[in-house]
């Protein structure tokens, strides 16, 4: 399904995977590695990769985070992602829990 997703859509994900890992303040390791092997998986070319990786300094923007702009046919991948990246670092804390709830109700 990744596949399927536009040049666009891609970025998309990766902002909200992005703003997940950044839910508890803190970009652990793990979470990294995690976004590393989604920028290879979705094959983002090099400029891509690094506004990707800018991300991880610096979180995306809330204004570019809004789950109703997220296409109807890709509202359960981004949150099956964002469920993957909110357990990568094998803890799954209570900030992370109160945003896939509202990305859930918010694209249901």
């Amino acid at each position: 399904m990744l596949d399927k997703l536009s040049r666009q859509e891609r970025l998309q994900l990766m902002r909200f995977i992005c703003s997940f890992a950044w839910a508890d303040l803190q970009v652990r390791d793990q979470e990294r590695e995690f976004v590393r092997k989604m920028i290879l998986r979705l094959q983002l070319d090099e400029e891509e990769a690094k506004e990707v990786r800018s991300w991880l300094d610096v979180p995306p923007k809330v204004d570019d985070l809004d789950p109703m702009k997220i296409p109807r046919a890709h509202r359960q991948l981004f949150l099956a992602t964002a469920r993957k990246m909110a357990s990568s670092d094998g803890d799954i804390g209570k900030e992370e829990l109160e945003n896939l709830d509202l990305l859930e109700q918010l694209t249901r």
